[in-house]
């Protein structure tokens, strides 16, 4: 008898961060990176989130993001401020531990990638190649 396959519900593909979700990385924005006081008005944590979001899943450049997202140079900033300050790999953490209760992760099987490429601009120059054997042709000179 065959066995049935396993019905498995699809996520839909996220563009955008749903009110649920950004009131968990409300929280962790608050703690990490607080409103500055003083200075120039930062772009809104929300709008520069879903554009970080869209130039990652779009691959566009930073110039062409949507006016929806705010000012493409702000966007950028903040996501090199939230990566220095190490709110990625916080939001990260979090929504691992929250996947973790709904039984969305498989812990038995893990995969690694990697990506063998050659050498950009013929490597590293410091240090000479040696030579196998004498060169046997006679000099042209």
């Amino acid at each position: 008898m065959a066995r049935t396959k396993r019905k498995i519900k699809v996520l839909p593909t996220i563009w955008e961060v749903n009110d649920e979700l950004w009131n968990i990385i409300q929280n962790i924005l608050n703690e990490l990176d607080p409103p500055a006081w003083t200075g120039r008005p930062r772009t809104g944590q929300r709008e520069a989130l879903n554009g970080i979001i869209y130039q990652m899943r779009s691959g566009c450049q930073w110039n062409q993001l949507p006016k929806q997202f705010g000012d493409d140079s702000s966007v950028h900033r903040t996501m090199q401020r939230w990566i220095a300050k190490g709110v990625f790999e916080r939001i990260w953490a979090v929504l691992i531990e929250n996947c973790d209760e709904l039984g969305g992760v498989n812990w038995e099987w893990q995969s690694a990638d990697g990506a063998m490429g050659k050498a950009r601009f013929g490597g590293i120059w410091s240090a000479p190649t040696q030579r196998i054997a004498a060169n046997p042709a006679r000099n042209a000179a």
